[in-house]
């Protein structure tokens, strides 16, 4: 895999355009930041909202994180755009993706950031989470690479300043089963959520 590969060009400029843009109009708060590190692979795994979610993951790090997004994306019109900027497509109208998941541990392995939401979709309904799917856990374990849990709360809405992110700490999947792993990510990132969402009630 090639420097240019890990660290594209465009995801660097369009980086510089909307992250400015993006802090500006939604004011995000960012906790626990320093939970990413600043070298090596990781899986960043968290809740799936909203469309811009991606965009705010991008936010917390200076380094390039390469998130799964769906293949109609990478087909459509601004498809140039999404392999540009290095996501990675995945095909959610199938019941295996077995070239995402390649692609992922291929950039993990090559000590990149890969961003995934396990709910493999946004969540439209009243659940705190979806179910899991496998992707995330079977990446990290395939990689050896620890997963650090996120929680976005809040909304995106201009200038309402609740938008907010958490990271939990990262989490060694070293010797669980993949149900094992799924569960403990899902508990991880659920009980994320339950303290942003009493953190907001006492505010």
């Amino acid at each position: 895999m090639t420097e240019r590969q890990k660290n594209p060009l465009l995801y660097k400029i369009v980086r510089k355009i909307f992250y400015p843009l993006f802090m500006i109009i939604y004011h995000p708060r960012i906790v626990n930041r320093s939970f990413i590190p600043k070298e090596g692979r990781a899986v960043l795994a968290g809740n799936h909202k909203h469309a811009l979610d991606p965009i705010l993951v991008d936010c917390c790090t200076d380094r390039t994180v390469h998130t799964l997004a769906k293949k109609d994306l990478h087909d459509g019109h601004f498809g140039w755009l999404f392999r540009g900027v290095g996501t990675i497509p995945v095909d959610l109208h199938a019941a295996h993706n077995p070239e995402a998941l390649n692609q992922s541990v291929a950039y993990l392995r090559n000590d990149c950031l890969v961003n995934v939401s396990p709910e493999a979709r946004r969540n439209f309904t009243d659940q705190i989470l979806l179910p899991f799917k496998y992707g995330a856990v079977v990446m990290a374990e395939r990689a050896q690479s620890e997963i650090i849990p996120y929680a976005i709360t809040g909304d995106y809405r201009f200038r309402n300043r609740n938008l907010q992110i958490r990271f939990g700490e990262p989490l060694d999947m070293a010797g669980l089963t993949a149900e094992e792993a799924n569960v403990l990510l899902y508990d991880t990132i659920k009980a994320l959520l339950l303290q942003e969402e009493g953190s907001h009630g006492r505010a």
